[in-house]
């Protein structure tokens, strides 16, 4: 596959570069600062694999369909799919840039402290950290969110489990607790799991779009498929054709989230100047290709004169898994259900690691109230155990209000679209005004860098407006968009916070130590940690 053959050399090749490797990677982490804390077990493959999986294309493609199909229908979908993953390549080769110089699981935040103007560094880092925070959180319950309602409906389908809410936040704790587990043990079994994960999300897109366009003997027609027009928000003003499209880009948008795994797992990667960076970028390509596939082949399964009707009388309450069991059979309906649930249990898995991370890094930099204990690391596994589950329980926190709200899931996933488009969009804007002392690392954009790094910030502001606007109209308590509410509480907590009190304290990444103190805490944590001959590398890429 190519994927593979981008990233695999022989087995003889990585071990005969491994020491190289390894003394290379940890010597840019202490120039920037850090010990090698955490081990370094993954290759680039595996560093891609866990953006590609947290991205999830049978995560934030299916759990946002009926929102998709509420709020501009196939026309949105369809082509704004390829219009959202162009700019979100865009972001995404703006992003690798600054990757390659600065890696480090700290990432965002990190990047800017270090390209901000003047002495404005610490305040852009802060406010860049939170925002990435309320992302990392965000994203993680949207995913595990998400993977409730489809995990509800299969048992619901097999064993006749309650669909209501309740039950639904029962499945969705108990699937946190099962991905705090699982990051508790390590990341020699994440990142093996990530690796799965990659040809489970392919096969699997591949087997859906097969079995809905080979086995039903009707579909939309292609006309449909692309350019059919719903708008179901309530929306009845002038322009309201347009502004629903807009808003209706919001699945696409979700989907492309938290690539920037790849930045907060470098510490824990091989040649990560390079596999960061490729990892951000690939990730975002290979989803863009097989996630459209997937959004046609579910929609042109639609039978157009039969969908309201089948709609008013749902099989499984979830409108992706009732086209597969009409498209082909209760039977085969299930086993797709099935692949759909496996590739965003394995998406909520990686999510809970890139968000750990991220808490981790912030943490060692003294941001987190209790940084001491959140930076801790576990000595058997060499993770940071106690951020994992922040994590998880801070992404429980985000999902409860489903038991009052039903709008509640599209809220969380405008949150973790915005908060982690800011993040993503401070850095590169702080890279661009950085100009030419800019300090490239070995991956970089070429003369194309400040074009791409300009039309990515243009889109982080656009879509920034456009997923605080209203979703449903009449706006009610009910209905309300709390995105700007999250977004305020940020900048008025986080900003107000720095203000009053961390502007006289935090001053941006901390420096651990010296050369010697660096290596005596790696020695504490009983050394760097080799890479265990792993035999997954990545290419030497340069210049793009």
């Amino acid at each position: 596959m190519a994927i593979s053959r981008l990233y695999r050399r022989s087995d003889r090749a990585a071990a005969d570069a491994s020491d190289a490797s390894d003394a290379s990677d940890v010597a840019d982490l202490h120039r920037l600062g850090y010990a090698q804390e955490l081990v370094r077990r993954m290759g680039g493959f595996s560093n891609f694999a866990i953006s590609f999986t947290i991205i999830s294309i049978l995560s934030g493609c299916l759990t946002l369909y009926s929102y998709g199909m509420a709020t501009g229908g196939p026309a949105a979908m369809n082509i704004g799919w390829p219009i959202v993953g162009v700019f979100v390549v865009i972001v995404g080769l703006a992003m690798a840039e600054v990757a390659s110089s600065f890696p480090t699981a700290g990432g965002l935040y990190y990047w800017t402290a270090k390209l901000a103007p003047g002495k404005s560094g610490p305040a852009w880092s802060w406010m860049t950290g939170w925002f990435n925070m309320l992302g990392q959180f965000g994203i993680t319950a949207g995913i595990d969110f998400g993977l409730a309602f489809f995990a509800d409906a299969l048992l619901h389908l097999l064993f006749g489990y309650p669909a209501t809410r309740g039950y639904i936040v029962i499945v969705y704790a108990c699937v946190l607790f099962l991905h705090g587990v699982m990051n508790t043990f390590g990341i020699r079994v994440v990142a093996f799991l990530n690796d799965v994960s990659v040809w489970w999300h392919i096969l699997g897109v591949l087997l859906i779009f097969g079995a809905l366009y080979f086995i039903p003997t009707r579909h939309a027609s292609w006309g449909y498929t692309f350019t059919h027009f719903v708008n179901n928000t309530g929306a009845t003003f002038s322009g309201a054709p347009v502004y629903v499209f807009f808003i209706g880009l919001l699945l696409a948008q979700y989907t492309f989230t938290g690539y920037d795994a790849s930045a907060h797992v470098s510490e824990e990667t091989r040649y990560a100047r390079t596999a960061s960076a490729w990892g951000i970028v690939m990730s975002i390509v290979i989803s863009f290709i097989a996630g459209w596939i997937l959004l046609i082949g579910v929609t042109h399964a639609i039978v157009p004169s039969q969908y309201a009707t089948d709609a008013a009388a749902p099989i499984s309450g979830v409108a992706p898994v009732d086209i597969f069991i009409r498209a082909t059979s209760r039977h085969l309906g299930e086993f797709l259900l099935f692949i759909v649930v496996g590739a965003q249990f394995y998406c909520g898995m990686s999510s809970v690691t890139a968000n750990s991370r991220m808490i981790y890094a912030f943490s060692r930099d003294g941001a987190v109230p209790g940084s001491r204990f959140w930076h801790k690391i576990n000595p058997k596994s060499r993770t940071p155990t106690n951020s994992v589950w922040l994590a998880v329980v801070a992404a429980f926190i985000l999902g409860v209000p489903y038991l009052w709200s039903p709008t509640a899931y599209a809220a969380v996933t405008s949150i973790a679209t915005i908060g982690l488009y800011i993040a993503y969009g401070i850095p590169v804007l702080m890279r661009r005004l950085k100009g030419s002392a800019f300090e490239r690392g070995p991956w970089h954009l070429g003369r194309a860098s400040a074009a791409i790094g300009w039309i990515a910030i243009v889109w982080v502001c656009l879509i920034t407006i456009l997923f605080m606007l209203p979703e449903a109209f009449p706006v009610t308590a009910t209905t309300f968009n709390y995105a700007p509410v999250a977004v305020g509480v940020v900048l008025v907590g986080a900003g107000g916070w720095y203000v009053v009190s961390a502007r006289k304290w935090f001053k941006g990444p901390r420096v651990q130590g010296s050369e010697e103190e660096l290596r005596r805490i790696e020695l504490e944590l009983g050394g760097p940690a080799p890479a265990d001959g792993i035999a997954d590398e990545t290419p030497t890429g340069g210049r793009v």
